[in-house]
């Protein structure tokens, strides 16, 4: 968290105490903030700020937006829940909310680079008099390949078939250009450099759904949306030269993750976020990687970034059709230095000799 962030957040913690919802003074002032914070994230979404939410986990926010959208699409094509069509690339957790606002949902398979199909997904779009399509439900990028998908074309595909694209931003936001094609889009602050405990839902002046409970914002954490919106303000303020100098760092660790015996090292082929590397080391667990960086002061990510649930494999990595066990992700934030990278390679080519050797503490 910044320092502006954080002096934002603070100074919201002690103006914006109140319940918002209620009528007092104090109360008013916590709702100004709100309001504040919800107008500086629409600017940069492009959506209305009356229909720029808070809720207060990521999680909740796939199923207000996912749940909302679905709910509404669905009563209206088909008497009642539809089908909704995702990539097989998607997180988890966005996947089971899928599964219990529909029929059933239909995955479109990605290719080696990671990019989704679209004359598959275009295809999918129809599901037929009995059985219609209430959401599709397409990632801007990928939170372990790091992989932006092509939602211009996506989206014109939806519309043509006359659904919704709900679209999950929860890891590119403040890394690359706001996504412009979706009708609904779920957000994660804490992705680009903003407070946890609070998340964000837009929904297009055009879109269609129902307000599920529970969208009450007297149970928002006033400061944390604050500092949310102050936080995205300032990457989107820097992001231009940022940027490209993470993208030259992410080559760097790339170039010395492919040494390592038995790596296999994910190249983007296309478009895709400039801070994210990843990679999996051939008859090594991730996680005791993880450990070994960890103890040389690095924290990095393994096991699938997809799913909240501790597992070794990768659902990505399946989907790519490489191995989805020992996966390794890095993400350099925007205060990484070229100091601080010249570091991470020595103790990453250390720890992973250790493992080799067999003398893991």
């Amino acid at each position: 968290m910044s320092v502006r962030t954080r002096e934002a957040f603070l100074a919201a913690a002690d103006e914006g105490w109140a319940d918002p919802d209620r009528q007092h003074a104090e109360s008013r002032r916590a709702h100004a903030l709100l309001d504040g914070a919800a107008q500086a994230i629409a600017g940069v979404l492009g959506a209305p700020a009356e229909q720029t939410l808070f809720v207060p986990t990521f999680g909740l926010a796939f199923d207000r937006a996912i749940g909302g959208v679905a709910k509404a699409r669905g009563d209206a094509a088909s008497g009642g829940r539809g089908l909704i069509v995702a990539t097989a690339v998607e997180r988890k957790p966005a996947l089971r909310v899928a599964s219990r606002f529909s029929e059933a949902v239909t995955l479109i398979p990605v290719d080696a680079a990671g990019a989704l199909n679209l004359t598959e997904f275009a295809g999918s779009l129809d599901g037929g008099p009995d059985n219609a399509v209430s959401v599709a439900l397409v990632q801007h990028a990928n939170q372990e390949t790091g992989v932006l998908q092509p939602l211009a074309e996506a989206h014109e595909a939806a519309r043509a078939a006359g659904v919704p694209l709900v679209v999950d931003a929860t890891a590119s936001l403040g890394h690359v250009d706001p996504p412009e094609a979706w009708d609904a889009l779920m957000a994660d602050p804490a992705d680009w450099g903003g407070p946890r405990g609070v998340a964000v839902i837009a929904f297009k002046a055009t879109t269609r759904w129902v307000p599920l409970p529970p969208i009450v914002t007297g149970r928002v954490n006033v400061a944390a949306a604050l500092a949310a919106a102050v936080a995205l303000e300032e990457r989107e303020a820097h992001r231009g030269e940022v940027a490209p100098r993470l993208a030259a760092l992410a080559a760097r660790v790339r170039a010395a993750a492919s040494e390592l015996p038995g790596t296999v090292v994910f190249v983007p082929a296309g478009p895709a976020l400039p801070h994210l590397v990843t990679f999996a080391c051939a008859g090594v667990d991730g996680a005791v990687l993880a450990a070994e960086l960890d103890r040389r002061g690095f924290a990095v990510g393994s096991g699938s970034a997809c799913t909240t649930e501790p597992s070794p494999e990768s659902h990505v990595w399946e989907a790519l059709g490489a191995s989805g066990r020992g996966v390794v992700r890095v993400g350099l934030h925007p205060g990484v230095t070229d100091q601080d990278v010249d570091r991470f390679i020595v103790a990453l080519r250390d720890a992973a000799a250790v493992l080799a050797s067999g003398t893991v503490r």
